[in-house]
């Protein structure tokens, strides 16, 4: 019989110091109550300024010194501190100092009034400062948008790029509401992650508040000429005009289906809004779950199954990664791979098991792809990475995160011994720790709690399937779930995979009755993937010609996800009369703009990235030797 246990431990305290190499700052001194942002956007030069307010709340003796993360690109105007009943009503001057931290960020360092910072005291501090060139804002001229007639910014804070946006306590241990008021120029309107929101048109100003706590990576920003339609009593898709009705025609009333679907799994969602803007291009991640609104990169409107994926992944964000949050960012799985679990139940309860199991194989596959790229014993591929002093975060996203964090939530899933009981743990576990920040031992603890028939039994310590295993050693998950529900979707692909690797080429009437018309985006990309696997082909042998006769016109008219792993056949074949598709692929997708003066953005997706710069390699290196081949003949 399961109970719900008490956490033991306070508002998202660790069992012992937290120490996070990422950030500079001595977040452990404070608690931060809240914060406010005062902002005006200059579009022409590029630039945000104004000031930032922190009530912060001393929690040690002696503290003389405010440590926050900051960055470079960030030029700092001028501190002052407020000390209410204590003096201090009134701003007093701060000196201050920037020292270098990492090439990701900088430290602030704030000498305060010693005299009247005492632990439990209420201390307020201003910085007055302008943002410049820093990695989390993105400024895009007009001709970079979807419409091309007004330019656009907006920001991306994961994982440490926000103490480019605003000095802070830059890391996820560390959860605070906040305001903002942005001024702007006439004809932009400006969305933040934020609960509420009210815009006075007079005076140009936007103002918002979050109620509820969230880390700085959170804290998201977007402007530009952007118009929105209602999809449900609680959502609303945002888009520039030219983009607009084609992201409500494909997402529809599903918004409030998958939010309805997680709520009877996970228990309420606790964020209000869920509202989705879809960026330009330019965006350099597919989508990001900012708390009441998601952002996600317009070209995946082309694929309606990745677009499904993709948003139900950001909604499950909302209980795990948002409500309950990583500490750190060595255990990145257990916001990411607790979500991929959450979004697989929801694909599951909504779209059936073979949908959620022939996904769950495109993933698995790549993540077993990426293993034999790296070795069994590369240390990216533990659960928890410890990473050192200098390295960004941001490198250690990988399919490990999201992957093998799944494999391991379906373990503890599969022990609980009914899928449904599991659920019914997930949502006391979001209630219990819901606006907190959690480690690994912390979900530990609780599931063992929760289970205590399993505690009693030792499955931590089962032989192969030790939790110390899962979370510190290298290699593949040492547990996968069962996936054979998937088999009728699954089954022909693989069918079709053997029939082309055989000795002798498919005969055109055996393969007449694959049609792959028929097919979902999913098991095409499972079956373009595991071609790949085996590419290239024999030379001389007509398998290229057949191939590309039979499947170069059809997948001309699919979509980026589709197309870009055929390319990568016709080049890693050599597919001649192919060649010109790949051309008129990366003319249609890739887009090179300036960021910054010293910085070229090529950025369609991770994966559209890391695709295009396979194929252009390849076609390098393929002309290099025919060029030296026909040297030498």
């Amino acid at each position: 019989m399961s109970g719900r246990p008490s956490a033991g431990l306070g508002p998202g305290s660790p069992r012992c110091p937290l120490v996070d190499v990422a950030s500079a700052s001595n977040f452990r001194c404070f608690q931060l109550r809240h914060f406010h942002l005062d902002l005006r956007l200059n579009f022409a030069v590029k630039e945000m300024s104004g000031w930032l307010v922190l009530d912060l709340v001393p929690v040690q003796l002696g503290v003389c010194t405010l440590v926050l993360d900051s960055h470079p690109s960030l030029l700092i105007h001028s501190i002052d501190c407020k000390v209410p009943g204590a003096g201090l009503d009134e701003p007093v001057s701060l000196t201050y100092r920037v020292d270098p931290f990492t090439d990701y960020g900088s430290s602030l360092n704030i000498s305060l009034p010693t005299a009247a910072v005492k632990p439990g005291r209420l201390i307020q501090i201003t910085v007055r400062y302008t943002t410049t060139d820093g990695p989390a804002i993105w400024w895009l001229d007009s001709e970079l948008t979807c419409g091309q007639t007004r330019p656009l910014v907006f920001t991306q804070g994961h994982s440490v790029c926000n103490r480019s946006f605003f000095p802070s306590f830059d890391t996820p241990a560390v959860k605070s509401t906040y305001t903002a008021t942005v001024r702007v120029p006439d004809g932009v309107t400006v969305l933040m992650s934020a609960s509420r929101s009210s815009y006075s048109k007079q005076d140009r100003v936007f103002q918002f508040s979050m109620e509820f706590p969230v880390p700085s990576y959170l804290v998201a920003l977007v402007a530009g000429e952007l118009q929105h339609v209602d999809v449900g009593p609680r959502s609303r898709v945002w888009a520039e005009p030219c983009l607009l009705s084609c992201a409500v025609k494909k997402l529809g009333g599903s918004v409030e289906r998958w939010l309805g679907v997680a709520e009877d799994l996970f228990g309420p969602y606790l964020w209000g809004r869920c509202d989705i803007v879809f960026l330009p291009p330019s965006f350099p991640i597919v989508a990001m779950e900012n708390p009441c609104l998601t952002f996600i990169i317009a070209s995946i409107l082309e694929s309606s199954e990745f677009l499904l994926i993709d948003v139900i992944h950001e909604i499950a964000h909302g209980w795990f990664g948002n409500a309950v949050t990583n500490a750190t960012w060595e255990e990145m799985w257990l916001s990411e791979g607790l979500a991929t679990y959450a979004q697989r139940r929801i694909t599951t309860e909504a779209y059936g098991e073979a949908f959620t199991c022939l996904e769950t194989v495109v993933r698995l596959d790549a993540l077993h792809r990426q293993l034999r790229l790296l070795g069994d014993n590369n240390p990216v591929s533990k659960l928890q990475v410890k990473f050192e002093p200098g390295v960004n975060p941001s490198t250690l996203m990988n399919l490990f995160t999201y992957e093998k964090g799944f494999c391991f939530v379906s373990y503890l899933s599969e022990l609980s011994g009914d899928v449904t009981r599991f659920d019914c743990f997930l949502r006391d576990y979001i209630s219990e720790f819901k606006f907190k920040s959690v480690v690994a031992q912390d979900l530990i603890d609780y599931f063992l709690g929760y289970f205590p028939e399993l505690k009693d039994a030792a499955i931590a310590q089962r032989e192969g399937l030790e939790f110390e295993r899962w979370l510190s050693g290298c290699g593949p998950p040492p547990y996968e779930p069962d996936l054979s529900a998937g088999g009728a979707l699954i089954r022909p692909v693989q069918d079709l995979c053997d029939l082309w690797r055989s000795a002798d080429p498919p005969d055109l009437q055996t393969l007449s009755t694959f049609d792959l018309s028929a097919w979902s985006t999913f098991q095409i990309v499972l079956f373009l993937d595991r071609m790949l696997d085996h590419s290239p082909l024999p030379h001389g042998t007509p398998y290229e010609h057949l191939l590309s006769g039979s499947y170069s016109s059809l997948f001309d008219g699919l979509n980026a996800e589709v197309q870009i792993r055929w390319l990568q056949m016709v080049v890693r074949n050599t597919f001649y009369p192919d060649l010109p598709r790949v051309r008129a692929f990366l003319h249609k997708h890739v887009r090179t703009h300036k960021k910054t003066a010293a910085e070229s953005c090529i950025r369609q997706s991770f994966w559209l990235c890391f695709c295009i710069v396979v194929l252009i390699l390849y076609l390098f290196l393929k002309l290099v030797l025919v060029s030296l081949w026909l040297f030498y003949i």
